[in-house]
């Protein structure tokens, strides 16, 4: 048996991600769990006291301090010392980002047991309390919770940092080029670009055009005037309202880059795209 606090929330469809459940227990000696399989993941964090947690033909001793990971439909026993029963905190999720997230810890069945420092180890328990405290169904606390949920796996990723492989040159690169992508109608620069990745702009430039083919700033040209183009034939903005969508400073800057690629200055390419808009309609009869 087991004294406990828990929430199980209602499972609304979502696919990405779903925060299934969450508590707090104190267990009675020797209280065990399962064997059983699990449709959800589920991570538990050891507050006091010890048991034993059995998965995949492998027992683990445990204590405070450590936790262990369930993976959905891998079985699993866990059992609360007789003389020590410990208590514990847990979460529990699914949805497609799960198994992203659970990666990203480097948990898994073949893995299951991660440490805690003390500070680490409160600041989960504060996060799992706080949720249990917010635990209506209105909007409001359902992004709360989320919000403590993504908390407590950033506190296990400080945690599990030490132990997860370092990011490769296509992670940063990557990263590199969504950061572009995303922030391309302001005006970044290549710096902006490395410190986001905490690289030396020298080292960025070298592995970004190295892996791309061109180098951070060409790349950032690139999706600018290609940005610039698509508003040009597909909305009624004016060049410098387009130049200011795509992060130049000035419309100038917009027009000399664009003339420069496309041999054509912006308002010309309008024009000409109107032209053969007015040609077609005569065509098609419009």
């Amino acid at each position: 048996m087991e004294n406990r606090q828990a929430v199980t929330m209602p499972l609304y469809n979502e696919d990405e991600f779903c925060l299934v459940k969450f508590g707090h227990s104190f267990t009675y000696p020797g209280h065990t769990y399962g064997p059983a399989v699990r449709s959800h993941y589920l991570i538990h964090y050891i507050l006091s006291g010890k048991g034993t947690f059995k998965s995949n033909q492998q027992t683990y001793q445990l204590h405070a301090g450590q936790g262990f990971f369930i993976e959905p439909n891998n079985q699993t026993v866990y059992s609360s010392d007789i003389d020590d029963p410990w208590q514990y905190i847990w979460v529990a999720f699914s949805g497609r980002q799960a198994k992203l997230i659970a990666d990203s810890l480097g948990l898994s069945a073949e893995n299951p047991i991660f440490s805690c420092t003390p500070e680490n180890g409160e600041r989960l328990k504060n996060c799992v309390l706080q949720m249990l405290e917010k635990n209506d169904f209105a909007l409001s606390d359902i992004y709360y919770r989320w919000g403590l949920f993504f908390k407590f796996i950033s506190i296990l990723a400080d945690a599990q940092k030490e132990f997860m492989p370092k990011a490769d040159v296509n992670t940063y690169v990557s990263h590199m080029m969504n950061y572009i992508n995303h922030h391309i109608e302001e005006n970044i620069s290549v710096q902006d670009v490395a410190d986001y990745v905490k690289l030396t702009r020298s080292y960025a430039t070298t592995m970004f055009t190295k892996q791309v083919g061109m180098t951070p700033k060409d790349y950032i040209q690139n999706c600018r005037l290609t940005k610039a183009r698509n508003l040009l034939e597909s909305s009624t903005l004016t060049v410098s309202e387009i130049a200011y969508s795509c992060g130049y400073s000035k419309s100038e800057s917009l027009v000399k880059a664009f003339s420069k690629r496309y041999d054509i200055s912006p308002g010309d390419y309008r024009k000409k795209l109107l032209a053969k808009g007015r040609d077609l309609r005569g065509i098609n009869g419009w």
